[in-house]
């Protein structure tokens, strides 16, 4: 059984086990990862987008922060570059986010 999320494809499939159809990263594959934690504002966006530069569209990044800025500045990224934002979280006491590279 896979979970079916608007935003994405219907090429890409989550794994069961989302509870009541909410988009959880434990359940999403990512391509890529970066962890920016400890840094603050704004090297973990300009860091983000660096790392998106490396990656292709429809590849996805898994970016965790600690930074609580990075919050509102990640989906202010995400909107202002075309990029999608899959999921914004916490885990562990950080922020993790998936980002779909246009």
């Amino acid at each position: 059984m896979a979970v079916w999320v608007g935003i994405l494809s219907s090429t890409e499939q989550l794994t069961t086990g989302a509870v009541s159809g909410a988009l959880t990263e434990a359940h999403m594959n990512f391509d890529k990862e970066f962890d920016a934690s400890g840094l603050a504002c704004p090297l973990p966006i300009v860091k983000t987008k660096k790392s998106l530069q490396t990656m292709t569209s429809g590849q996805v990044l898994r970016v965790i922060a600690t930074d609580p800025g990075s919050v509102c500045d990640m989906e202010a990224f995400a909107e202002q570059t075309g990029n999608a934002l899959l999921y914004s979280g916490t885990e562990n006491s950080k922020f993790v986010f998936l980002l779909k590279k246009a």
